[in-house]
C-alpha cells in the first residue's frame, strides 16, 4: 500500500543519536504561531476570535450538523501567518489557534486578505475558489458546510 517515493537510504536502529545526545524541543504548533502581542496585528485575528465565541456557543448544534474538521492556513506574501483549527466533528465542537489536533477533513489556504473579503462577505467563495483565489485540500465539498457556519456567524 505505502512506498517510499525518495531515494534516501532508510534509517537503521543504533545509526542516529543517543538519547543523551538529544534535546528537549517545544511543540511544532508553538513555533509555528507567533506570540499573543503579535496575533493582535493580524486583520483576521479579531474575526477568528469572534468565530470562536460563536462556536462556543452553538457548538453541539454544529457538530450534528457539519461532523468534519477544518484547518485554516491563513497566508501572506505566500507564507503562513496563522493557523486556525475548527473542530465539528467531537463534543461540542472547538476552535484553536494552531494546526489540527487530528487528521483534518479539508484545509484550506487562504491569503489572509481574500479570507477578509470571503468572511465579510465582499466575495463569492465558489467564485474564488473555482478563480483560484485560494487552495484546498482534502473533501472539497466539505467547505460547502463550513460556509454556512460563517453565514451564521455574520447574521449575529
Amino acid at each position: 500500500m505505502w512506498r517510499r517515493i525518495d531515494h534516501q537510504p532508510k534509517i537503521k536502529a543504533g545509526n542516529g543519536p543517543q538519547a543523551s545526545q538529544l534535546k528537549a524541543l517545544g511543540s511544532a504548533r508553538e513555533l509555528a504561531m507567533p506570540n499573543p502581542l503579535e496575533l493582535s496585528a493580524f486583520q483576521s485575528f479579531p474575526v477568528f476570535e469572534d468565530i470562536s465565541h460563536h462556536i462556543k456557543e452553538v457548538g453541539g448544534q454544529l457538530v450534528k450538523k457539519v461532523n468534519a474538521i477544518f484547518q485554516l492556513d491563513i497566508t501572506k506574501d505566500g507564507k503562513i501567518i496563522l493557523q486556525w483549527t475548527i473542530d465539528l466533528k467531537s463534543g461540542s465542537g472547538d476552535m484553536y489557534p494552531g494546526s489540527s489536533r487530528l487528521p483534518a477533513d479539508t484545509v484550506f489556504t487562504i491569503p489572509e486578505n481574500v479570507f477578509m473579503e470571503l468572511v465579510l462577505g465582499k466575495m463569492n467563495p465558489q467564485k474564488a475558489f473555482l478563480a483560484g483565489k485560494f487552495k484546498v485540500s482534502g473533501k472539497v465539498l466539505l467547505g460547502q458546510k463550513l460556509e454556512r457556519v460563517f453565514k451564521d456567524w455574520a447574521k449575529i
